[in-house]
């Protein structure tokens, strides 16, 4: 296969190891990794805020980069679903301003082989113990796109407990939003506070050192939750604690 990385721009801003960890779990496994300099932003802030037209030469250019990979993974819940939900909106929505086929028939082929990366793990490589190694207490927080856009199921919970040493311990309320939302978090600021709090309390009952989930934006808004409350508690990229090794463990 000739898969790709999806870094995103969030990862790529803030987050650059995120991606390390990917490149490194999937070299374990055996995949061979491409990192396209081209890929830019996918579109996602432009269209949630609104701005729909805009967002549309964003996804245009993600499917010239893309299109010829086998499989596009990125470690981003928010972003694949924005390939996999919203680009054929983009699509449709093109089609009913009489603007013909042309923005469906490029969006197309990106859009089946766009894969969060816990679903290529389980889905398409097929494992779900990578040789990770992470002896600490973890809880898990399932972001909203994850959970209700790509249906991602339990498949991070199977990756999680199947790395050695880890304890994991399930987060009170976790389907709840924590929050964040991208620009929710701007227009509707207590709102997006009270609910972090409210995220940030449950995940401390649960005596866990970590808070992963599989989205750095939501971790981001958390962490920063955490920072201002004063807890004690990591918050820690999925890609990370799959690519810590005992030979190369996540400090």
């Amino acid at each position: 296969m000739r898969v790709a990385l999806f870094l995103t721009c969030v990862n790529d801003t803030l987050y650059p190891n995120t991606g390390r960890a990917v490149v490194k779990i999937l070299s374990r496994l055996g995949v061979e990794v491409d990192f396209p300099m081209a890929q830019t932003c996918c579109g996602q802030a432009h269209y949630n805020t609104g701005y729909r037209h805009e967002a549309e030469p964003l996804a245009l250019k993600f499917s010239d980069v893309f299109r010829e990979y086998d499989a596009i993974v990125t470690p981003s819940g928010s972003c694949g679903a924005m390939v996999r939900e919203l680009y054929p909106r983009l699509g449709e929505r093109a089609r009913a301003e009489g603007r013909g086929e042309s923005v469906a028939t490029a969006l197309a082929p990106v859009v089946p082989k766009t894969y969060e990366l816990t679903e290529f793990l389980v889905d398409v490589v097929g494992v779900t113990d990578v040789g990770a190694y992470y002896p600490h207490r973890v809880t898990y927080h399932p972001t909203c796109h994850g959970l209700r856009s790509l249906g991602l199921g339990d498949r991070p919970v199977r990756l999680l407990r199947a790395v050695e040493g880890l304890d994991l311990v399930e987060l009170p309320g976790a389907e709840e939003c924590c929050g964040f939302g991208g620009t929710f978090a701007l227009k509707n600021s207590d709102v997006s506070a009270a609910m972090g709090v409210d995220k940030v309390r449950n995940a401390e009952s649960t005596g866990a050192e970590t808070l992963c989930a599989a989205d750095n934006s939501c971790l981001m808004h958390i962490g920063g939750t955490m920072a201002r409350l004063r807890v004690g508690m990591r918050p820690v990229h999925i890609a990370e604690i799959l690519a810590s090794t005992k030979e190369d463990p996540l400090v």
